[in-house]
C-alpha cells in the first residue's frame, strides 16, 4: 500500500509501509494493559508488525487478533525473547530482505523527535523500539536514533503515538482497512458504526 508523509513544506513524500514496533521488557501479569495499548496504537497509526520482548504473553496477541478480526488489518505479532538480538540484526544485518533497517529508540534521554524525524531515512524498513522498566545499554548503542518526545517522565504509549504521527503525517490517523467487519463513521453527535457481519446475514 502506497502512503505519503508531509515534509513541512507542503510536499508529500512516499514512505515505506513496513513499520514495526518492538516493546521491551514486557512483564506478564503486570504490563498487559499498557503493552496491549502500545500494540493498538502501533496498528492504528500504520505499523504492520508488533514484536514483544520479555515474558511471552499470548493474551496480548489474542487481544490484537480480536481487534484485527473486528476492525480489519493484518498486524502480525511475534515474541522475540529479550529483544536486543533482534534489534541488532535489524539495524546491522537483516530488516527482512537481507539489508539493514532503521532503528528508532524512544527514550526521554534522546534528541527532540521533531528535530530528528526529518533526518530519518525513509527508503528502508523502520523499527520503533519502546522501552520498559529497564532498558539495556546495548539498545542505545544499536539504535541509529535515540529519540525523545520530551525529556520528562511520560507514558510509553504517548511517546509512540506522537512519534508515529510525526513520522507518517496526516495519513497516520486515517487508516482504512477494507477487511473490517466494524466500520466507524466519524460523527459529531454520537456513535455511527456499520456492522458488515449483520449486513451479510440479512
Amino acid at each position: 500500500m502506497s502512503r505519503y508523509a508531509y515534509d513541512g513544506t507542503g510536499f508529500r513524500r512516499s514512505m515505506p509501509s513496513d513499520v514495526s514496533v518492538l516493546r521491551l521488557g514486557h512483564r506478564k501479569g503486570r504490563d498487559p494493559r499498557i503493552t496491549t495499548h502500545l500494540a493498538l496504537v502501533a496498528r492504528a497509526l500504520g505499523s504492520t508488525r508488533f514484536f514483544l520482548a520479555g515474558d511471552e504473553d499470548e493474551g496480548v496477541f489474542a487481544n490484537v487478533a480480536s481487534v484485527n478480526e473486528r476492525f480489519g488489518g493484518q498486524m502480525v505479532c511475534e515474541h522475540v525473547g529479550k529483544g536486543v538480538g533482534r534489534i541488532k540484526r535489524f539495524a546491522l544485518e537483516d530488516a527482512g530482505d537481507g539489508a539493514p533497517g532503521v532503528v528508532v529508540h524512544l527514550t526521554m534521554y534522546g534528541e527532540p523527535y521533531r528535530q530528528v524525524v526529518p533526518r530519518i531515512r525513509r527508503d528502508r524498513p523502520l523499527m520503533v523500539v519502546v522501552g520498559g522498566a529497564k532498558v539495556p545499554g546495548d539498545v542505545f548503542k544499536h539504535a541509529q536514533y535515540n529519540v525523545a518526545v520530551g525529556n520528562q517522565p511520560h507514558s510509553e504509549v504517548a511517546a509512540l503515538a506522537l512519534f508515529l504521527e510525526a513520522w507518517s503525517g496526516e495519513s497516520g490517523t486515517e487508516q482504512h482497512f477494507p477487511d473490517a467487519q466494524l466500520v466507524i463513521h466519524p460523527s459529531a453527535t454520537g456513535k455511527s458504526v456499520t456492522d458488515r457481519r449483520r449486513l451479510e446475514e440479512e
